[in-house]
């Protein structure tokens, strides 16, 4: 059975190049304390992907290009899968402290996926201090967002050490695993689309040119901006409103910074938790949301990194925000269904409390602009362009903003997932913390993201190697900016 990407799903593969990487993934810290064996091995983690593969569809589908990118690529079943492929075991040198867990992670994030296989692989590290192990999983951000990657641990993680029952396979089900179509086949299914394209385009023309400086695609290209002005003002002024009307966008240009240049192909990695009670505290005494909290947090240890390294600008930060757009009925279905927000964050603000009362304020504005825009705008500019331009376009797109000539489309991406507020359970094995490992890109070499469990807030910060190389100093910088805004609220 052939699944089609969408355009935004194909942009990730597009960005792809020797400096780029595409896949995103989570550095598990476990305890395997909890299990009878006091230890986790690669048997289990085998053992527990046999038996429930069969409810992640995702992790058998493998890529298939269209010939001369005359439309975009498709997911099969892989009819050749093979799990023990994908599943690795490496020990760490003693003393297993986290800035070796980090330097391995960083290894491992700087190696792209095989192409002729299922986009996903996953390493068991052994060796960590006080007799604890990790899981680091890699996986294609063609292939799935921050809520689809939930779905993916909703399927793996239990709520008991003991596990659950797990519903069996169906021996006589079609698993929709086939033939793989030959390059005749998909040169045909390419050919047939190219009729449409046009008529695709023409039909998304008059909801997306308001909308074209705000496509990451797009976003940055000289003379996207003026169109998407002239479009909304003629939009009003012929009374269309709903998508069409006139947004107020941020009047701030992301300046330059150390991490706003070419990306290498290295990287550096920082993990660290953040009590989530003493986030909720200052959240309830400012009458805020933890998300403005973390942007605050964020703009703070970012400032003291720039302050340290002279090279602070007057002007506030830009940060890209994911916001997910997935609805209820497209659970399950995989893939990207996501917006973004670019939001000027306080790093200008020297006051702690200040910066989180300003954070509140820009994000309350984005939201607002946000909620102007149509839910599908990404996935509908996407589609507004032929797939050949489109991988082309956001490759450029990446590279203007890396121009001194040129402002940066923004200087580093902020993401915030929440998770589960009660103990999980991998293969028997006590979830400690999960750490985010993302992406970045030229012209925004730093991302910060994090995710909620149980009472800790936990931080995975990835950067370029040589624009950022005391990325643990970030570490310690969120630590300090927690406690300097616990203490003015307290007082």
């Amino acid at each position: 059975m052939l699944r089609q990407l969408t355009s935004l799903d194909a942009q990730f593969l597009a960005i792809e190049s020797p400096s780029h990487y595409g896949h995103v993934g989570g550095l598990v810290i476990l305890d395997p304390s909890t299990r009878e064996s006091g230890e986790l091995r690669l048997e289990d983690m085998s053992e527990l992907l046999s038996e429930r593969i069969h409810l992640l569809p995702v992790m058998r589908w493998r890529l298939v290009e269209v010939p001369l990118g005359l439309d975009r690529p498709y997911w099969i079943e892989d009819p050749g899968f093979d799990l023990e492929y994908h599943l690795r075991e490496i020990a760490l040198p003693p003393p297993g402290d986290d800035r070796r867990l980090a330097e391995q992670v960083c290894r491992i994030a700087s190696r792209h996926l095989d192409r002729s296989r299922p986009l996903w692989e996953l390493y068991l590290i052994q060796g960590l201090e006080g007799g604890r192990c990790a899981v680091l999983t890699k996986m294609h951000h063609a292939m799935i967002d921050g809520m689809s990657g939930a779905e993916i641990m909703g399927v793996l993680f239990d709520l008991e050490p003991g596990g659950r029952e797990i519903e069996r396979p169906d021996p006589d089900a079609d698993n929709g695993a086939g033939e793989e179509p030959g390059a005749l086949e998909m040169l045909g299914r390419g050919l047939a689309a190219l009729p449409m394209q046009p008529l695709r385009t023409l039909r998304k023309l008059p909801a997306t040119l308001p909308y074209l400086d705000v496509a990451p695609s797009i976003l940055g290209i000289p003379g996207a901006e003026a169109i998407s002005r002239y479009a909304s003002r003629a939009r009003g002024a012929l009374g269309g409103g709903g998508d069409g009307e006139i947004i107020e966008r941020p009047r701030h240009r992301a300046p330059h910074t150390p991490f706003s240049g070419r990306i290498s192909a290295h990287r550096r990695f920082s993990f660290g938790s953040l009590p989530l009670g003493t986030v909720k505290e200052i959240k309830n005494r400012l009458g805020v949301k933890v998300n403005d909290v973390v942007v605050a947090l964020c703009a703070g240890a970012v400032r003291e990194w720039l302050i340290a390294n002279d090279a602070l600008p007057d002007e506030p930060l830009l940060a890209q925000i994911p916001v997910s757009v997935r609805t209820e009925d497209q659970i399950g279905t995989y893939g990207n269904r996501i917006s973004v927000m670019i939001v000027p964050i306080p790093t200008d603000e020297p006051d702690p409390v200040q910066r989180v009362l300003r954070a509140n304020e820009a994000m309350l504005a984005a939201k607002d602009r946000h909620r102007a825009m149509p839910a599908e705008l990404l996935q509908d500019v996407a589609n507004f362009i032929p797939p050949a331009v489109n991988a082309r376009a956001a490759r450029v797109a990446l590279q203007l903003g890396t121009q001194q000539r040129m402002r940066p489309l923004y200087n580093l991406v902020i993401s915030n997932v929440p998770g589960p507020p009660f103990p999980l359970y991998l293969g028997g094995a006590e979830v400690v913390a999960n750490y985010p490992v993302s992406v970045i890109t030229d012209g925004a070499g730093l991302n910060i993201t994090v995710m909620s469990y149980r009472d800790s807030m936990d931080f995975g910060l990835i950067a370029d190697r040589d624009q950022i190389p005391e990325i643990w100093d970030l570490i310690g910088a969120l630590e300090r900016d927690l406690a300097a805004i616990a203490a003015e609220v307290a007082a």
